[in-house]
């Protein structure tokens, strides 16, 4: 159980830490955006060269390795998204509920760009451990694009908690794409299919047969998947999820600069 329970505790605090590290670059003055893309650049470049160097790996570190690799990559687009550079190329409010399609095509041209980079992304990191044993960088790469796709399906579709307060101020306007309602009818699929796919894994992982390289990967992605259905659940809990980032956000601007902001931005 040892092992079991030492890569899930990596996943937990990695997932917390990580986020709030990437609160903390967005939350600063627009100034020093600059420094902290170019810093969250070079992890990338170290991060996909360890998954090349380590595809062939099939230790317990390199199970490790690969993850963190990955949870590199995939931070240097959050933070790309949350600075303003990788975003798309809509930058206004939402049009009303009422307008269906033209509503999802506007919200699909806000994030446009995040989304085309994350898909070449996925495939850059799947050519680049292709034919390698150590599969830890892809799978963890692609259940953080899949289960972070079905959140912004839910959160466009509607959740009682919306995270907004992760947004820096330059990107409020997207926060007009989000819709508040107890429930929707995609996130029970969601949290349901996350379960089956955490529990494939961690079948794997405890199996008596399993080398200590499957037993870290299958319970490496196994937690990253139940910690994204946690993040699901979150959506519609009766409580907000943000505090346990409170200590990475920056001070939310005033009443009145929020309203400038939104309403600064032409209408659709």
């Amino acid at each position: 159980m040892l092992p079991h329970a030492a890569a899930f505790l990596t996943v937990v605090f990695v997932w917390w830490f990580s986020t709030g590290v990437i609160l903390v670059a967005s939350g600063r003055p627009r100034r020093a955006h600059g420094w902290t893309a170019a810093a969250a650049t070079v992890v990338l470049a170290i991060s996909l060269v360890g998954l090349h160097l380590g595809r062939d790996d099939t230790t317990v570190a390199g199970a490790y390795i690969a993850f963190l690799c990955a949870i590199g990559v995939w931070s240097w687009h959050e933070l790309m998204f949350l600075h303003g550079f990788i975003t798309g190329p809509r930058i206004t409010s939402a049009p009303p509920p009422e307008a269906g399609v033209s509503r999802f095509r506007a919200a699909t041209e806000v994030i446009l760009y995040h989304e085309v980079g994350l898909a070449l992304t996925l495939g850059a990191v799947a050519l680049i451990t292709a034919g390698g044993a150590n599969k830890v960088g892809i799978m963890t790469f692609a259940i953080l694009w899949v289960m972070r796709l079905s959140a912004k399906f839910n959160v466009f579709l509607g959740v009682r908690n919306l995270s907004e307060d992760f947004l820096p101020a330059h990107l409020a306007y997207v926060e007009s794409y989000f819709r508040r309602t107890p429930m929707n009818p995609l996130l029970p699929f969601s949290v349901v299919a996350g379960l089956v796919a955490a529990g494939l894994l961690l079948s794997g992982a405890f199996d008596p047969a399993a080398t200590p390289f499957a037993v870290a990967r299958d319970t490496l992605t196994a937690t990253l998947v139940l910690l994204a259905v946690i993040e699901h659940l979150f959506m519609v809990a009766p409580f907000p999820a943000t505090g346990l980032w409170r200590w990475g956000m920056a001070s939310p601007p005033t009443q009145p600069e929020t309203r400038r902001l939104r309403t600064e931005a032409p209408a659709p």
